[in-house]
């Protein structure tokens, strides 16, 4: 999945749902298109009075989330229950990403664009 529809996604969910927990655990590369789509995600579900938690990424992901999404002061949870458990029992959607979240170029797939 491309960053772009990823941010599309979320600006839909967050329209009917804003409270958004983002299950990273099938997520191996992002990159800073990928982060600029879930912080577009995180403002439209604030906007709509709600948020969007990052939960369960993989070691290199973590490693990204943890230079770049933790400076804003924004957690990012081990687990999809531990996020649930931080959103105080709100109602939430839980959203799956998996593969590789970035800019594909001329519509490639991750893995033609030389990334598994």
């Amino acid at each position: 999945m491309d960053a772009a529809a990823v941010a599309a996604a979320l600006g839909v969910i967050a329209a009917r749902e804003p409270r958004i927990i983002v299950d990273l655990a099938g997520l191996q590369f992002i990159d800073a298109s990928g982060i600029a789509a879930l912080s577009r995600g995180r403002r439209h579900a604030r906007n709509a009075g709600g948020d969007l938690l990052l939960a369960a990424p993989q070691r290199p992901v973590r490693r990204v989330l943890a230079i770049i999404w933790e400076i804003d002061g924004c957690a990012v949870h081990a687990s999809v229950a531990e996020a649930a458990a931080s959103a105080d029992a709100f109602r939430q959607v839980v959203v799956p990403i998996a593969g590789s979240l970035l800019v594909c170029a001329d519509n490639a797939s991750p893995s033609a664009a030389g990334r598994d």
